[in-house]
């Protein structure tokens, strides 16, 4: 199949962004834009791409969800044997995308990645729906597998043997917190005139912001 999608375009109607729309702090911002996306009913508002580079040097992307944030940053799980996760242990330079098609928005944040504490790690863990426990367990993630039947079995063999109590914390699993140096809001504007307000830490851990031509 191919095709050209030049000639596909819409207008970006759903409102502008000032600087005097913006919070002081851009995660405060985030907070405002993130219950907005929320109350418009979007069905993954919390979905981020998530980019790292491996160590030979290649970007790839893949959808994971916010699980918290804090003026610390914006975390999430996953498995330590991951390609996220090895790509991280070389580079821990990543950069997040929030992509609200619906309300014209998308954020985009550039931050360094770093391994939360066991004792974060396992709070969260314990607070998972218990299938999700096992299934954490059940996957070695990222790497190959014959059949999905293989998997399946795997379930199955766990829930037995975890039958008669919790599910413990895998040690081969945890969060990630990252560490925002630079978060910037994009509002879809009309004729392509589109809002971009970029948000920089500085070296006293203050924040500047700046208006960015479209």
């Amino acid at each position: 199949m191919s095709g050209n999608f030049e000639s596909y375009r819409r207008e970006y109607t759903a409102g502008g962004l000032t600087a005097e729309d913006l919070s002081a702090s851009p995660i405060a911002q985030f907070e405002l834009w993130l219950e907005q996306a929320v109350k418009a009913g979007l069905s993954d508002p919390t979905a981020m791409a998530l980019s790292t580079i491996d160590e030979e040097g290649r970007p790839w992307q893949r959808i994971v969800l916010l699980k918290g944030l804090s003026e610390g940053g914006f975390v999430f799980y996953t498995n330590f044997g991951s390609d996220k996760a090895k790509a991280m242990a070389v580079n821990q330079n990543v950069s997040l995308l929030f992509p609200w098609n619906e309300l014209d928005r998308q954020v985009i944040v550039g931050g360094v990645a770093e391994r939360m504490s066991l004792t974060e790690s396992a709070t969260y863990f314990l607070s998972r729906p218990r299938e999700s426990q096992i299934a954490a367990w059940a996957s070695r993630q990222s790497r190959p597998i014959a059949k999905r039947a293989l998997l399946e079995e795997e379930v199955r063999k766990l829930r037995n043997k975890f039958a008669d109590g919790d599910v413990p914390v895998p040690d081969f699993w945890g969060g990630y917190r990252v560490q925002a140096q630079r978060i910037e809001f994009w509002q879809g504007g009309e004729h392509r005139l589109h809002d971009r307000f970029r948000y920089v830490r500085a070296e006293d851990g203050s924040w500047d912001v700046a208006q960015l031509q479209p």
